[in-house]
């Protein structure tokens, strides 16, 4: 697995944190239950940590290969760093005398170093974008949000290069295929799972208690980067008119954004971060709105638990991995009808999708829930219904049928006859 510009065991809700790191992880360690060794190559970020760790299990490791300077950079600097990671890599493997069957790379820059090892090892690539650049240019809203023509060009790179495709939902295949005219035929659709063992419906009173909200309190919850494209002003303008409408003090309502630093310096706090909490201001909900910064992954089960709804406002989401762990939660989901959104959440049968960037159509869709206990609730087990089919266990059987797929095209081996 090759997942270069963040790790695996990263703290989630950093600005480069997310679903990616959630499905790197969870992918890895069910193909360990399954008997398949992964070892996850990150370029290292911290000179503290030991370059190599087994948090995964089964044997499977995270190898931080030194790449540039020890400490987080912005990704267009990042790519000047793909030759060292190369090359570390090659150095690890050497060192250990290993042999890979196959090479499973994640967002466009892994891929990129993803050509250089497949020419070395003469292995099929197996490729993921995750997000695509030209999706995000369509629905960037500031100018520092728009991709560089860099990183289209890589992404053209790879998808010539990768023997398969993994694709998330039928939008991003019909997004592979309209926008960067990509042969199909090696485009498989495959949507990340969800750990159920973990994630599965807590009583509410206890997972109140756990989050530190009295019973009687009732909460939405946010869970995601602090970035413009995740549509948190949109949020905020929807509570805002709830708020006019008394949604709010009629239900000892709040918000609970979690994600980002809203405790740091001044100087150091991002430009989303800030644009926010002065729009909190504005809209006078200050009192409503609390920012929680990041979570760990333990923890988040309670707060889907305990939450009336988890609101995913996004403009564009290539998948909606947080959508997916509330469902399995039995919490009902509000979500813009985008992208993987528009596949993962039912309408009016596991929550309610909403255009994006319409907080009024997002308000109504919030209060109809907040307002009908009888409707969330019907919503919640059928969300946690939902989610069952998204079990690992199946969605991992799936990948490995593709790893023996695209082995026996290129050495007619099949991955059991290797392991």
């Amino acid at each position: 697995m090759l997942s270069y510009h963040t790790c695996p065991l990263a703290t989630l809700g950093g600005k480069d944190t997310g679903g990616m790191n959630v499905y790197v992880r969870e992918l890895t360690r069910q193909l360990g239950r399954q008997g398949v060794h992964v070892d996850v190559f990150t370029r290292s970020q911290d000179e503290h940590i030991p370059h190599v760790l087994h948090d995964l299990g089964y044997g499977n490791r995270v190898v931080h290969i030194p790449a540039g300077p020890e400490f987080p950079l912005p990704k267009p600097e990042l790519v000047n760093y793909l030759p060292d990671f190369v090359e570390g890599i090659l150095e690890f493997t050497r060192s250990k005398g290993l042999q890979y069957d196959l090479i499973h790379s994640h967002y466009w820059m892994s891929g990129i170093a993803a050509d250089e090892l497949k020419s070395a090892w003469h292995v099929p690539v197996i490729h993921m974008f995750h997000t695509l650049g030209l999706m995000k240019q369509r629905v960037a809203r500031q100018p520092g949000e728009a991709e560089g023509d860099y990183r289209l060009r890589g992404e053209q790179q790879v998808l010539k290069l990768a023997d398969r495709i993994v694709a998330a939902t039928p939008a991003e295949l019909a997004q592979l295929q309209w926008l960067y005219q990509a042969d199909t035929k090696k485009v498989v659709v495959i949507p990340p799972g969800v750990d159920l063992g973990h994630f599965y419906p807590i009583a509410p009173d206890e997972a109140k208690e756990f989050v530190g909200i009295e019973p009687s309190s009732r909460m939405l919850l946010f869970v995601g980067r602090i970035e413009p494209l995740k549509g948190i002003d949109t949020l905020i303008q929807a509570i805002a008119e709830m708020r006019e409408n008394g949604v709010f003090e009629k239900n000892h309502l709040s918000l609970a954004v979690i994600g980002g630093d809203p405790d740091v310096n001044p100087d150091a706090t991002s430009v989303e971060m800030a644009r926010l909490q002065a729009m909190r201001e504005q809209f006078g909900v200050q009192d409503l709105v609390a920012f929680l910064g990041r979570r760990s992954q333990d923890t988040l089960p309670y707060y889907y638990s305990a939450a009336e709804a988890v609101v995913v406002p996004s403009f564009y989401e290539s998948f909606g991995m947080v959508a997916l762990e509330a469902m399995a939660c039995g919490t009902p989901v509000v979500a813009s009808e985008v992208g993987g959104l528009a596949f993962l959440v039912q309408d009016e049968v596991t929550g309610f999708t909403v255009p994006s960037d319409e907080p009024d159509t997002l308000a109504r869709r919030l209060t109809e829930l907040i307002n009908n206990p009888t409707l969330r609730k019907q919503m919640g087990a059928q969300a946690a219904k939902f989610a069952q089919e998204y079990a690992w266990s199946k969605i991992t059987a799936r990948m490995i049928s593709l790893y023996e797929d695209a082995l026996s095209k290129t050495t007619n081996t099949k991955l059991a006859d290797v392991l």
